[in-house]
């Protein structure tokens, strides 16, 4: 059993920065993972993803802003969130999957992230 638990959200004025972690109870360098995210009456959305070498890639709407790293010796997942918009405000959850898997298997409880103008 795989267990991700967030930390790193709150409120911030838009320009602002945040950085959110997850920290998961396995060795996370085998694994594929992902920052989703879920606004009030909206779809969630992938934010972020990185494989197990390390390839990252993101949503169009944050590219250039946020910053998916892992930290394999911690079993960490990190993302640097900057020039935050009101329009990143939501519940942000980590995701993991054994990367031959399509799916996302494993998922944390999520960090509120608000974002004021």
């Amino acid at each position: 059993q795989v267990q991700l638990v967030e930390s790193g959200g709150g409120s911030v004025q838009a320009g602002g920065s945040l950085r959110l972690s997850c920290a998961a109870s396995v060795r996370i360098s085998s694994y594929c993972m992902a920052w989703f995210r879920q606004a009030p009456g909206k779809e969630r959305e992938g934010v972020a993803f990185i494989d197990s070498t390390g390839n990252t890639n993101y949503a169009d709407s944050v590219k250039g802003r946020f910053t998916l790293s892992k930290e394999n010796a911690k079993n960490t997942l990190a993302l640097q969130m900057d020039s935050l918009k009101p329009e990143d405000t939501g519940m942000y959850r980590c995701a993991a999957r054994p990367c031959l898997h399509d799916r996302y298997l494993y998922w944390g409880q999520g960090t509120q992230v608000t974002v004021s103008s």
